[in-house]
């Protein structure tokens, strides 16, 4: 695996440095008192009664003798029957009455019958019957289903008297009262925690007083100077309005902060009122949207009154792109709330003026998915865009890190932060403390370099992995990473090798660590391709040294690939294809592949040639490699033999048993103008003269 500083950029959502604490709950969640139970106890008979009551469920079929069903028959009172063994229920057309009235009267005074002429008992009650069951005699004349089927009787496949099962009837007879108990209950909570229902459109800002928190000011932001200086007039105004209104001037009322995860948006926002000394009222966009609609725009309303209250006072909405999204024109499920909370805040801004006091600091790391309506001037008028610190702004933030931090002395905070292109703050901040939780886990009194390379290590590549490789595949990895060591030596424009190991980490068997001398800001032609003989150089040794390719060059295959997409279709690198733009807009400060929101915007005869071409650059560079590793393979054998028996080399390491010295740099010269001499001796440029020698 080829390792490069560019390469171990972190993408990942960090938290600022120093993110302010998340204060404490006003109180605990408690369970109702004994009064409640009791009144939950009534809520469920209640319930159990009403649903009795009002809608009980079906009587069960009345037993007849089987000669009133089939006298029925005969009457075509019958609508339909199912049968299960000698079982049969059905309905009648017309209620019938069972036992007949006539039959109870006709008893003598006195005398008491068993039965009557068709069974019934003299002493049950008459009643209207329309469901009925009855039994099947085991002497039932054949020709019933004949009987049946000429006087008009459905003989239904499935029953046709319905009953409730245990489930429905305990749905319907608890549960209404089981959910208001536990609506209940949630409320309850919520009152205790400093909410409530009525309190749904309260805004959720935590706000953080000077006096009481630990205050934040711009000695404890550095890296982003030019961020700080855009923000030193909003300080200016909030300590001293009157020297601006006096004059009739305005400052902006919103300040959009645009950049990377992790790169002290918060931490900067916190600063400026630390400064100014003013309440801070903070909270995350995805606060104020709810499932009930209209309760996001009530808490804009109520987070606005708070710091008018307040004023002068700084508002800061993290994560902005949440709620700040472009609308569409055809509206999507889901987005009445995020409309209705945009459209409020869009209003409580056009509400105040700059005289009020009252600062919008927002954040954002997807600054082109914001509506125009909201960065448009009188609302967010300024834009500072909070970049990745450099290596003077690294060393500064390593500094402020590590003042609670006990160092040795040969901890170069300058060479780390060298090592460390493309980290944030957060990350920084992430690596002192691995390196500090290593030094306490050695016992050592003081953080020392082994312990912060051993943390960036881990932090870049993942923890190391107990493997127990055989030789062969100990020598086949040496080799992978020997290949890729050489050719970092041996191309022009590679950058330093300054580290191969093939101890096992994360999901790679080993890496080379490769490191700029110089921040670099452009990168022409040739040191990209040179890039690309590198990464293939794992594949291009196993080719050369085993005639035979491998699972283990996957990743290398991948970045390379990518690279040289991106120099056909973003850099326009490419003879055939010109300097045309083929590949959607990424996002710089999230990273990651971009994607067209609709179809693609050229041919599938282009995306042919975008495919060659990117053919065509990775097999020159292939090539190249493995011819590079075949001049280079008497240092590529001594090499991998040095990574078996010492497993990981350093710089000079490298150097001493290759013999080789660092990559030679790439030649770089003005063309000589060819129409100079035509045009004379001097000519005018801007105003100026240039003239040659």
């Amino acid at each position: 695996m080829d390792l490069t500083e560019q390469d171990i950029q972190r993408n990942r959502e960090s938290v600022p440095v120093d993110r302010p604490p998340v204060p404490k709950r006003t109180g605990q969640a408690k369970m109702p008192a004994g009064w409640a139970w009791l009144g939950f106890v009534g809520i469920l008979l209640v319930n159990f009664l009403m649903v009795r009551f009002l809608w009980p469920s079906p009587e069960p079929p009345v037993i007849v003798p089987y000669t009133l069903f089939k006298e029925e028959i005969g009457n075509r009172n019958v609508t339909a029957i199912f049968s299960r063994g000698e079982t049969i229920t059905g309905h009648f057309k017309k209620p019938v009455t069972y036992p007949p009235r006539e039959e109870k009267s006709a008893a003598p005074k006195g005398k008491v019958e068993s039965t009557s002429e068709r069974g019934a008992v003299p002493e049950e009650p008459s009643k209207l019957v329309t469901s009925f069951t009855t039994t099947l005699p085991s002497f039932v004349d054949p020709g019933l289903e004949a009987f049946l089927i000429e006087h008009g009787v459905e003989i239904s496949a499935k029953p046709v008297n319905k009953e409730r099962s245990l489930w429905e009837t305990l749905l319907y007879s608890l549960g209404p009262g089981l959910l208001f108990i536990g609506f209940y209950i949630l409320m309850s909570r919520q009152v205790t925690q400093g909410g409530g229902f009525m309190d749904m459109g309260k805004s959720k800002a935590h706000r953080y007083d000077q006096t009481e928190d630990a205050k934040v000011t711009f000695i404890d932001v550095a890296g982003i100077d030019e961020a700080k200086n855009e923000l030193v007039e909003i300080v200016d105004f909030l300590k001293d309005p009157q020297k601006y209104t006096r004059l009739g001037e305005t400052t902006p009322k919103g300040v959009l902060l645009v950049g990377a995860p992790g790169t002290g948006k918060t931490l900067l926002a916190r600063a400026v009122a630390g400064e100014a000394g003013v309440p801070f009222f903070s909270l995350s966009a995805s606060e104020f949207v709810e499932e009930l609609v209209g309760v996001g725009a009530a808490r804009v309303r109520d987070l606005f009154k708070q710091a008018r209250a307040q004023a002068p006072s700084i508002v800061f909405i993290d994560k902005l792109d949440a709620i700040g999204r472009a609308r569409e024109q055809v509206e999507i499920e889901g987005s009445g709330e995020q409309e209705q909370t945009l459209n409020q805040i869009l209003t409580e801004m056009d509400g105040f003026s700059s005289r009020d006091g009252i600062i919008v600091l927002a954040a954002t790391n997807q600054p082109d998915s914001l509506d125009k309506a909201l960065l448009r001037p009188g609302r967010f008028d300024r834009h500072v865009v909070v970049n990745l610190p450099d290596k003077k702004g690294r060393e500064e933030i390593l500094r402020v890190h590590t003042r609670s931090v006990p160092l040795a002395n040969d901890a170069n905070l300058g060479a780390l932060a060298a090592a460390t292109s493309g980290f944030s703050g957060a990350d920084l901040k992430n690596l002192v403390n691995e390196a500090a939780l290593m030094a306490a886990r050695h016992g050592q009194n003081e953080v020392r370099r082994n312990d912060f390379v051993e943390a960036l290590e881990k932090i870049a590549l993942g923890t190391k992995r107990p493997l127990l490789l055989s030789r062969v595949d100990k020598e086949r990895t040496a080799y992978h990473e020997g290949g890729h060591a050489i050719l970092g030596l041996a191309v022009s424009g590679a950058d330093p090798v300054k580290l191969v190991t093939i101890v096992p980490r994360g999901q790679a068997l080993g890496f080379t660590y490769q490191q700029a001398s110089d921040e670099h800001y452009y990168y022409p032609e040739a040191s990209l391709r040179a890039r690309i003989v590198g990464t293939l150089g794992g594949r291009a040794a196993e080719e050369v040294v085993y005639a035979t390719k491998t699972t283990g060059a996957e990743n290398d295959i991948e970045q390379a690939t990518g690279l040289a997409r991106r120099m056909v279709t973003r850099w326009g690198m490419s003879e055939r294809l010109g300097t045309v733009q083929l590949a959607p807009r990424e996002n710089p400060y999230l990273g990651g592949p971009g994607y067209y929101s609709n179809a693609r915007p050229f041919s599938e005869e282009t995306a042919r040639v975008i495919d060659a071409e990117v053919l065509r650059i990775i097999s020159e560079c292939h090539e190249e490699a493995k011819r590079l590793l075949v001049a280079h393979r008497i240092q590529l054998d001594a090499l991998a033999k040095a990574l078996v028996d010492r497993e990981t080399l350093d710089e000079q390491e490298i150097r001493k048993v290759t013999g080789l010295p660092s990559a030679p740099a790439l030649e770089t010269e003005n063309l000589p103008d060819p129409d100079a001499e035509s045009r004379g001796a001097c000519d005018r440029i801007d105003g100026g003269q240039y003239c040659l020698s």
